[in-house]
């Protein structure tokens, strides 16, 4: 059973403002050290994996990003109607790149990465790799330039998936 994935204003919001409070903690805090901004990166395209990779209800990865993509549309949400005004309509992108199955190593691998660096990386703080994850969860889907820019990285996994599921003879 596929879990329903639509972002909406709001979690795009919520995506946003992760991604420009870590650029500003990286430009004056880190220095603009081009090395410290490599885990959060990394940890923003593998959200957007997440989200690309259409878990389904048996999937923990696939509900773990239900969860996080559900809880940025309500937080943004509240943001937008009750801080400001505004509203927050599905902004979710029409045409969203799956991965292949391939592709779904790729993001496995992945899984193996960041946990390494979560677990023995004492220099990289875990919140910089758990916020990364939830921006590019809240950013994958939607029709703006940060989903936009979820298709070559979806599409790049799935080519990476080809050497363990291509046959060559």
């Amino acid at each position: 059973m596929p879990l329903p994935y639509a972002v909406s204003l709001g979690g795009v919001t919520v995506g946003a403002a992760i991604l420009i409070l870590f650029l500003l903690r990286w430009w004056f805090r880190e220095k603009h050290r081009p090395a410290a901004l490599v885990p959060f990166l990394l940890s923003l395209a593998y959200g957007m994996l997440i989200i690309l990779s259409a878990g389904s209800a048996l999937s923990l990865l696939g509900v773990g990003g239900w969860v996080v993509l559900w809880a940025g549309n309500l937080a943004g949400y509240a943001g937008l109607v009750y801080g400001v005004g505004g509203t927050s309509p599905s902004v979710t992108r029409h045409h969203a790149i799956a991965l292949s199955e391939g592709g779904h190593v790729v993001v496995l691998l992945l899984t193996v990465v960041l946990v390494g660096l979560w677990v023995w990386a004492k220099k990289v703080p875990n919140g910089k790799i758990a916020a990364g994850i939830s921006s590019g969860i809240c950013l994958a889907l939607s029709g703006t330039l940060a989903g936009i820019a979820a298709v070559p990285l979806g599409s790049g996994a799935n080519l990476l998936g080809l050497g363990f599921t291509r046959r060559f003879s």
